[in-house]
């Protein structure tokens, strides 16, 4: 099953919702969006939704992790993490999520309607690959497990991204 991100906002109020399997090929609109949408003034908050996610890869989950730094920065407050999903759950304790989200694991019901992010086809392989590392970074900065976890990774995108040749400007 393919993942897919729902959002959607009403006074300043923003949901977001993950469906289905969320992999990194959504994280570039997702990442725009997220930039959006603390440009907003009237910002007041933001409940991503889980309960429909079958799976979400790392890199998912670092963006999440970089929007909740950027919600507290931007409003002292953590956000609101719903999931309802006995394994997801599970990962978000295990990368230590509970510290930077307020996590509800009941049902939530939103009467919103709720737009689709596009998916992002025409990024290019550096471009994902500086998500990929931002979005870990993230995670390694949250704990010391997660360092551990993910610096082996890390370590070898940058090595990658050193070794590839300079992009060119079409002109």
């Amino acid at each position: 099953m393919s993942g897919r991100i729902l959002v959607g906002d009403h006074d300043g109020v923003y949901v977001i919702r993950f469906e289905g399997d969320v992999r990194v090929t959504l994280c570039g609109s997702f990442d725009h969006y997220i930039d959006v949408m603390l440009r907003d003034g009237d910002f007041r908050s933001v409940i991503v939704d889980l309960s429909d996610a079958v799976a979400i890869d790392s890199t998912s989950l670092g963006v999440l992790a970089k929007l909740s730094l950027a919600v507290q920065a931007n409003c002292a407050r953590l956000p609101t993490l719903v999931c309802n999903q006995a394994d997801i759950l599970r990962i978000l304790d295990n990368m230590g999520f509970d510290d930077v989200f307020a996590i509800v694991d009941e049902n939530f019901e939103s009467e919103q309607n709720l737009a689709e992010l596009p998916v992002a086809t025409d990024m290019l392989e550096d471009d994902m690959r500086v998500r990929v590392i931002e979005a870990h970074r993230t995670l390694m900065d949250m704990n010391e497990k997660n360092r551990e976890t993910f610096q082996d990774l890390v370590s070898a995108l940058e090595d990658e991204e050193a070794s590839s040749p300079p992009r060119r400007n079409a002109s």
